[in-house]
């Protein structure tokens, strides 16, 4: 047992909050929360983890992710000059998934994990793409998981790109991975059937995806991020992209619809009746130049919504204070975003985490999951429960993490990681980025 306290304890188990709190720990599950001294005296035996004074809570959740891209940081790509999202893709990213091989999978996962640990982000879910080497590539960025201790979603992305073969390997790897996760019963990892983008999707590979385990253990596809997108759709289909995977039966419980920038109302309307979570990436959104998502109007309507990153960042707090700005901007109305996002991200995430994994997540109460984190977060002024993402938004950054905790074990306390040598760890992450990079500009 473990037993983190001598903190400001913000539960999000409603607006619980206590002034100096503790949270027990009992193997993988939370066990009880309190004041700090009476958790002292009920549980003297446990390993004791001191805050310090900061602020404990739950576990970051980020619900898009793509681990394949870290070994984009500072890469310069020959003749590369791209002027709208189509030729990012083209030019950087899908040139970079045809070069990446496994030890690049692994080291970046290695990598991308170890940064999670650091911005107090204990689940990720993943949207992978590796077109040199597709087949056991799930394996490598599992293993990384494994190793580090974090809970994560995988996923192929499955896009008709690149041809028959690896369409076709595509499907085969998120079919043989989902299996492979339901066998797991430590419910650290699931297993999801990933989709590019309706542009890159034609109605047979629809139509496989849900012939080989896509609609038992649901979907994570782009939708509509970009204007093009869109305008593929209505030309070749004669239907929104919404309504499209809608009619070829993607859309439900257990599909993650992600971005969701450039849909009407109708298509809102239409997520909601089957019950489809849209996940909003603010940072990426800009930095493509898409867009930005109409969440506002969606949260309006009464969808589920959550926050990811799209491999922009691995901080989820500063996805936070981006989404919190971009909507005031976009709408020119200062009064929006303050409650939708920290939603989004707060709740909307651990609703949306709770339909693949068995125990609650982002939450400190008796029976959730044992996924805590510690940042050294001092407030200025009166800190409770009713004003908590104020301070978070203001006062926090991911970098504010020192102590992570997965499913009951320390990954980093006092801010020094105790799954890896990070130096070394990031000694050959650079070796195999500049392979990589060397392919790239072959």
């Amino acid at each position: 047992m473990i037993l983190i306290g001598n903190g400001r304890l913000l539960t999000r188990n409603g607006a619980e909050f206590f002034e100096n709190g503790a949270v027990a720990a009992d193997g993988r599950y939370i066990k009880e929360v309190g004041d700090c001294a009476a958790m002292r005296a009920k549980y003297p035996d446990a390993k004791w983890i001191d805050a310090h004074g900061g602020v404990i809570m739950p576990g970051l959740i980020n619900m898009h992710n793509h681990i394949y891209s870290a070994f984009a940081r500072g890469l310069s790509i020959r003749g590369y000059n791209p002027h709208n999202f189509n030729d990012i893709l083209e030019g950087m990213w899908w040139k970079i998934d045809r070069c990446l091989t496994k030890e690049n999978d692994c080291w970046s996962a290695k990598a991308v994990y170890a940064d999670c640990i650091k911005n107090g982000v204990t689940t990720v879910f993943d949207h992978h793409a590796s077109f040199f080497d597709i087949p056991g590539s799930l394996d490598e960025i599992s293993s990384a998981a494994k190793e580090f201790g974090v809970r994560t979603s995988l996923c192929y992305e499955v896009s008709d790109r690149d041809g028959e073969e690896k369409r076709m390997q595509s499907i085969l790897e998120n079919e043989r991975f989902i299996r492979k996760a339901a066998l797991d019963d430590s419910d650290m990892q699931k297993g999801m059937m990933g989709l590019h983008a309706a542009f890159t999707l034609s109605d047979k590979t629809l139509e496989d995806c849900l012939a080989h385990g896509g609609s038992g253990a649901g979907f994570h596809v782009h939708c509509a991020e970009g204007p093009s997108d869109l305008m593929d759709s209505l030309r070749k289909y004669g239907k929104r992209i919404i309504h499209r995977f809608y009619d070829a039966g993607i859309l439900g419980g257990k599909t993650l619809a992600i971005h969701c920038v450039h849909i009407n109302q109708a298509e809102m309307e239409l997520l909601k009746a089957t019950g489809t979570a849209v996940v909003h990436n603010p940072e990426s959104n800009m930095g493509n130049a898409v867009g930005c998502g109409p969440v506002i109007q969606m949260k309006k309507l009464g969808l589920l919504l959550g926050l990811g990153t799209d491999g922009y960042t691995n901080d989820m707090l500063e996805s936070y204070k981006v989404g919190n700005i971009i909507h005031k901007h976009n709408l020119c109305d200062p009064t929006v975003a303050w409650g939708e996002i920290p939603e989004m991200l707060f709740q909307g995430n651990a609703e949306i985490a709770g339909r693949y994994f068995n125990a609650p997540l982002g939450v400190l109460k008796p029976g959730a999951y044992a996924d805590i984190i510690v940042t050294d977060y001092d407030p200025l002024t009166p800190m409770d429960g009713g004003n908590a993402n104020s301070h978070i938004l203001f006062g926090m950054n991911g970098r504010s993490v020192v102590t992570t905790v997965c499913n009951g074990r320390v990954l980093m306390q006092d801010r020094r990681l105790l799954v890896c040598d990070e130096q070394e760890l990031m000694a050959k992450c650079r070796e195999s980025a500049k392979k990589l990079w060397a392919a790239v500009n072959a």
